[in-house]
């Protein structure tokens, strides 16, 4: 019964913060959306704050514990963005609020995952490449995807995400081989 007013709790949450801005939510709202008594809120959460740092964590905790693999990297970045698409009105008040560094530390652990994952498989079979420059190169591309959301809420999400980055990843294509292509061609020279 716990996960399930949980649950109820989370879902409640979300749906509202879809509507308005987080310091417009009470938790008489949330409470009598999901149809549960404000004790039972408090005795799962302290605050919206932590209701909130929640929903962020597990929605993070899921992403990264999913076992799948990309065939390129726009796939890659568009698994990540997902949640964020789905509920942009969430993400754009969360984003404007001065709780953002929980969308902050849930995207960045996203993004940290989609774009390892993404590169990890890329590069099963080498042995030949640094595990420093390796992580360099999922940080720097890491940063990009970052920076593609950052900068779509900051417009205020008013253009379609998938485009850009399917076009960005278009004008970028081969860029990821050659930076790996560098990274052997670097750790070759150290070794020889």
């Amino acid at each position: 019964m716990t996960t399930l007013t949980k649950d109820a709790i989370k879902k409640s949450f979300l749906k509202l913060l879809n509507r308005k801005p987080i310091n417009k939510i009470t938790v008489k709202e949330i409470v009598e959306d999901c149809g549960i008594n404000r004790n039972s809120f408090y005795y799962h959460y302290e605050d919206i704050l932590s209701l909130m740092e929640e929903v962020f964590n597990d929605q993070a905790d899921e992403f990264i514990s999913r076992n799948i693999s990309y065939e390129n990297l726009y796939d890659s970045i568009m698994e990540a963005i997902k949640f964020s698409l789905e509920n942009k009105a969430a993400i754009m008040h969360i984003f404007d609020s001065p709780n953002r560094q929980v969308f902050d530390c849930y995207f960045n652990r996203v993004a940290y995952r989609a774009v390892s994952e993404f590169f990890n498989a890329m590069t099963a079979d080498a042995d030949d490449i640094a595990a420093e420059d390796k992580e360099a190169v999922i940080m720097y591309y890491k940063c990009l995807l970052i920076g593609f959301v950052f900068d779509w809420i900051s417009e205020g999400a008013k253009y379609d995400l998938s485009l850009e980055v399917r076009r960005i990843c278009e004008l970028f294509e081969g860029t990821a081989e050659l930076a790996l292509e560098r990274c052997r061609k670097t750790d070759n020279k150290g070794n020889g």
